[in-house]
């Protein structure tokens, strides 16, 4: 690269570690570099981060970044930022202390909140596009400060601030104080046709608008970063799912990490499905594309939860190997972190539906199985045709066996993106892209490909006894069990 040229420093702001790269306009990755951090789980559906230790390293990727672009002489002229959306903390407006840990996406004890807004989940989802989940921002702020004191204290005297990582992080970096559009959209409060905090669901989450960061859309002036080569403008805040699909460079794409997801950019108009979830995609000023999603809450995670559970080293699980070597008929329902879409039930006993408990290699197996059935489902409540060509996905927990299966279970070719950091290259759209429209435009490479291999028998089995391990867990009627695939909504 030319010594004058210009360069991108893109942050990526993840559930297990946070990332920096630097990019090029022609979508090279120059430099990149990872700091680890970590959840905590105190208690029970409690999962919690350390805000201050999240930020700390967010600062050292940054200084990591412009020392590498000092020392070769690149200007970084923009930068963006990705990060988890559901994860919420408060902290003081004045010192921007953080007043106790950050509540991960994972975090579930709201569920009182939940419980007691049950009445009005149905005009809930109609306004935010969201359903009622103890894992969003309205009812995680509503559980703290019935529950701690100090916090109420604080909320009172005007002290504190609540709102996502995005918004804390950000703070701190730049003195902006502000929450984008597309994280917005995991607080239960933000009314998805209006883009604005909604009166009704701040009277019923007992919150005042003072409380919560303004709005700002995806691409705006966010402030500065102080870096080794100078102040870098802020340029574009996003959520890592948002981003993920657009550098995943199609109009639907599935993508699976320590969580997973199903997406389709439904353009400028928010489609309202039931059991998934409408969120902005992108913004900028009065212009603004949509999505749809349905999430996965156990994908990687599943394979962590396991390794706790047989007490087995992180460095001996392999999931993809001890997969690929095995199969089972049971079923593995991950009620550890509940379901998310379409079904929506917060924590429940893991179900094991015709498994040795005691037999790993197929209790992998199964835990993988059950992230292919969840995003068949997802697809099917979408009620989208599948594209003529390969379903791209991307992720870390993309791996062949999952693919394969998703290939079977879907009667559908999939194929493995080739582009690597995706969310990284969705952020580099963002800045480089004049038009939202050419964001998203077709982009993505498959290598390799994974065919149906599976008859119809197989794929009604399987279908049929995951939707009676769904039953035995609670989640489906009995009745819509025994009808087997019927109403799945897939190619059998």
């Amino acid at each position: 690269m030319n010594p004058t040229s210009d360069a991108y420093l893109i942050l990526d702001l993840g559930t297990s570690s946070s990332k920096v790269f630097v990019v090029d306009a022609g979508e090279n990755i120059l430099f990149r570099d990872r700091r680890k951090h970590h959840l905590y789980r105190p208690a029970p559906h409690h999962v919690e981060a350390h805000p201050t230790a999240i930020l700390d390293r967010v600062r050292d990727l940054i200084q990591s970044a412009g020392r590498w672009a000092r020392d070769r002489g690149l200007h970084l002229s923009q930068a963006g930022l990705a990060c988890q959306r559901s994860t919420f903390l408060f902290w003081d407006r004045i010192t921007g202390a953080p007043q106790g840990p950050a509540l991960s996406w994972q975090d579930s004890r709201a569920t009182d909140i939940v419980a007691a807004l049950e009445t009005r989940r149905r005009e809930i989802q109609s306004r935010t596009g969201i359903p009622l989940s103890a894992h969003f921002g309205g009812p995680k702020y509503l559980h703290l400060i019935r529950h701690e004191a100090e916090l109420r204290a604080g909320i009172d005297a005007q002290r504190f601030i609540f709102g996502p990582l995005s918004a804390f992080v950000v703070y701190h970096l730049t003195g902006v104080l502000a929450v984008d559009e597309t994280i917005a959209g995991r607080t239960l409060l933000f009314h998805l046709d209006r883009r604005r905090w909604d009166p009704d669901l701040l009277n019923w989450f007992q919150i005042d608008e003072s409380v919560l960061p303004p709005l700002a859309p995806t691409l705006t002036d966010w402030g500065v970063l102080d870096t080794e080569t100078g102040a870098v403008p802020l340029r574009c805040v996003i959520g890592d799912q948002q981003a993920a699909l657009l550098g995943q460079g199609t109009s639907l794409a599935l993508n699976f990490g320590t969580s997973g997801s199903v997406q389709v950019h439904t353009g400028s108009t928010a489609k309202h499905v039931p059991g998934l979830l409408s969120n902005v995609l992108v913004s900028r000023g009065d212009e603004c594309h949509y999505f749809l999603e349905g999430t996965i809450n156990a994908c990687n995670s599943l394979f962590y939860w396991l390794e706790d559970e047989f007490h087995l080293p992180h460095r001996d699980m392999q999931w993809h190997r001890r997969a690929a070597a095995t199969s089972t008929t049971g079923i593995l329902v991950p009620g550890f972190v509940g379901l998310a879409a379409p079904y929506w039930q917060d924590q429940f006993q893991t179900i094991f539906w015709h498994l040795d408990p005691d037999n790993l290699d197929e209790v992998v197996r199964a835990g993988m199985e059950s992230i292919g059935f969840l995003t068949a489902d997802i697809l099917a409540a979408m009620a989208v045709d599948l594209p003529d060509h390969p379903l791209p996905a991307g992720g870390g927990g993309a791996r062949p066996p999952l693919l394969q299966f998703l290939a079977d279970l879907l009667d559908h070719p999939v194929g493995h993106t080739v582009q690597k950091d995706k969310t990284a290259l969705g952020v580099l759209r963002c800045l480089t892209n004049p038009s939202l429209a050419d964001i998203s435009r077709e982009k993505a490479s498959l290598h390799p490909l994974y065919h149906p291999r599976q008859s119809k028998a197989w794929r009604q089995e399987k279908i049929q006894n995951w939707r009676r391990a769904l039953s035995r867990a609670g989640i489906l009627p009995r009745l819509a069990a025994e009808r087997g695939s019927e109403g799945f909504g897939l190619n059998q």
